[in-house]
This record gives C-alpha cells, structure tokens and sequence, in this order.
C-alpha cells in the first residue's frame, strides 16, 4: 500500500476512535453538569423556531397587514408592505434552521432590517390615509418591540462565538 493512502488509513482510525466514548462517561458528565459543545448545540436544535417569541409576534403582525390590505386596490403599496412584513419571520425561520450561530444572526440583521423598512411603509400609509392613525401605531409599537428582541437575541448569538 502506498504511504499516503497508509496514511489516511491510519488518520480515518485515529478520528473514529476521538469520538468514542468511554462506558458510563454520559451519566458522570450528566452528574457534573457538564456538556461537550455538540451536546449544547444539539439541544439548542430541539427546540424549534416555531417556538421562539419573535417568531411567533412577527408571523402574526405579517397576519394583521396581510388581512388589513387584502382588498387594497394600490397593489404596489399593499405588495410591498405585504412583503416587507412577511420577510421579518421568513429571516428569522431561515437563519434558525442554519448550522452556525454566526448565520443565524446574519439573518436576523436582514430580519431587523425589514423591521424598519415595514415601519417606514407604515408611517407613510398612515400618511396617505391607507392605514387609520390607531391601527398604524399599534404595528410600529408592535416593530419596535420585534426590533429590540431580535437584537437581544443577535447579541446572544454573537456573544456564543
């Protein structure tokens, strides 16, 4: 056999036995307390993205404007307002379902963006009387709050690295 493929042989035996584990070492690590980094990382996908607050109060703002310009007859405005809305949870679900951290708040840096494009569309539907003053305020309420727990959670996903 030549030295380079007796090499890889012998690499490909020194990883397979790197990620063994002794017998009992799960139940002493669970004692301790202690994870190795894929067990957290693991975990951390158990949950899913469905589950996450932001997620769950952005899909339902998208909901409200989806409903409230179903029958608006300006399809450029109502479009755009419609997808600006509907790209704040599709980033979040995105990035979550990525393999790194790093990813993951890269798309929540789009998903903050579209946060503030929505609020800009917003501010001028209720200034062209498309969207009444109550309802308009409720949503940017509603866009800042989303803003501020997708910076809180890309911080913490920044912060892990």
């Amino acid at each position: 056999m030549p030295r380079a493929a007796s090499r890889r042989k012998k690499q490909g035996k020194r990883n397979k036995k790197k990620g063994t584990r002794r017998k009992g070492q799960e139940e002493r690590d669970k004692k301790k307390g202690t994870r190795r980094k894929g067990q957290e990382r693991a975990k951390e996908f158990l949950m899913r993205f469905e589950e996450l607050q932001v997620w769950k109060r952005s899909a339902r703002l998208s909901s409200q404007i989806y409903r409230y310009f179903r029958n608006s007859k300006d399809f450029g405005f109502r479009d755009q307002i419609t997808r600006s809305s509907l790209s704040i949870p599709s980033n979040i679900a995105e990035g979550y379902e990525r393999k790194s951290d790093r990813e993951f708040a890269n798309f929540l840096s789009y998903a903050k963006g579209s946060s503030g494009e929505l609020r800009t569309q917003i501010y001028i539907g209720m200034e062209i009387d498309y969207i009444d003053k109550a309802t308009g305020k409720g949503w940017i309420n509603e866009s800042e709050e989303i803003s501020r727990m997708i910076a809180s959670l890309m911080k913490i996903k920044l912060e892990k690295k």
